[in-house]
């Protein structure tokens, strides 16, 4: 006897199962190191994947191809899988770089700071997960696409750059509810406890920034990781005062949490009067630019989240993933408590 779609004794099709990160990337720890440009490169990546989690190295702008290629090639010797994050105010500049990373066969690729554009078909024709990193409505929108696989909630607690317009529970809350999507927590967290929540609330993985940078395996120097560790609960400032002194074309939308200093107490909250000095006083750039080269962490950057305060200092990422995964007995804990 034969059945015509929708008659009752037809099978009706199931709706696609929802991407498990865990079954496609292997990573046995929900720890993703975020991609941070100038901290995270290839000895982080393999570090965190051998400890369990998910290794990403960030590709900042002004990269060689070199560079490229001898950090992937690290990032590979853990045998795990691994990733990257790409900018995407650079990537509409050219899209060499991400030809280029590629070509090195990532798990994952991560594009943040604006819309994907044609970097999302590139990767994804590449067999290669596309996430992208959102910070409010406008942004989950956009990542709400086919083209895009994962989202990455990004709250604005978090260290580095971003945007300050929503914070992490909230986002991460309404990007649930409106996705089946894979979802990464980002934003705020820095130990088990901040693991277990995000991963209560109903994400694959938690996203950590400002630990990791203070780690042994960081590209930070000595004297920010230092900074970071020593840092409290309200060292922080949001500003974009750092990039329009050094002349980075940042988009205006996306600013950067870093630790106060003796330049943010200055300039943070005068980033007009800033702009204005700027055009007769190119020794604000100058010095700047000297503080970074020399770690003056009085002048220089310091881009850390408000989760800086938990961070220790001499750490390993090992011993950071191995510590993040306490996250299990909270949920055991809480689990007994309200069942």
């Amino acid at each position: 006897m034969s059945t015509f779609p929708g008659s009752p004794s037809e099978t009706p099709s199931r709706p696609p199962r929802p991407l498990d990160l865990l079954s496609r990337l292997g990573f046995s720890e929900p720890i993703v190191n975020a991609p941070m440009a100038g901290a995270a490169g290839g000895a982080l990546a393999a570090a965190v994947g051998t400890a369990g989690g998910l290794g990403m190295i960030g590709i900042g702008s002004g990269v060689t191809p070199d560079w490229i290629s001898r950090q992937a090639a690290v990032a590979r010797t853990s045998g795990r899988a691994w990733g990257a994050g790409l900018m995407a105010w650079v990537l509409e500049e050219s899209l060499e770089p991400l030809e280029l990373l590629l070509a090195e066969r990532p798990s994952l690729v991560c594009v943040s700071f604006g819309d994907p554009g044609p970097a999302a078909a590139m990767i994804r024709q590449a067999g290669v997960l596309c996430a992208m990193q959102v910070g409010n409505a406008a942004d989950l929108e956009r990542a709400l696409e086919p083209d895009v696989d994962v989202v990455v909630c990004r709250g604005g607690e978090g260290g580095g750059h971003g945007r300050n317009d929503v914070a992490t529970l909230p986002l991460l809350q309404k990007t649930l509810a409106s996705t089946g999507k894979p979802v990464i927590a980002a934003g705020g967290i820095a130990d088990s406890r901040g693991v277990a929540a995000v991963l209560s609330a109903g994400a694959q993985a938690a996203w950590i920034g400002t630990r990791f940078a203070a780690s042994t395996e960081s590209l930070s120097h000595e004297r920010v990781k230092a900074a970071i560790a020593g840092a409290g609960l309200d060292d922080t400032i949001f500003t974009r005062a750092f990039d329009i002194a050094q002349r980075i074309p940042w988009p205006e939308e996306f600013g950067g949490r870093a630790l106060r200093n003796a330049f943010s107490d200055r300039w943070g909250t005068h980033e007009e009067a800033l702009t204005t000095a700027l055009g007769g006083d190119p020794s604000i750039t100058e010095a700047v630019n000297a503080a970074r080269r020399e770690a003056d962490v009085s002048t220089a950057p310091v881009y850390a989240g408000q989760s800086a305060a938990l961070s220790g200092g001499s750490e390993s990422a090992a011993e950071i993933v191995a510590d993040l995964a306490g996250f299990r007995t909270h949920l055991l804990a809480a689990a007994d408590r309200w069942r």
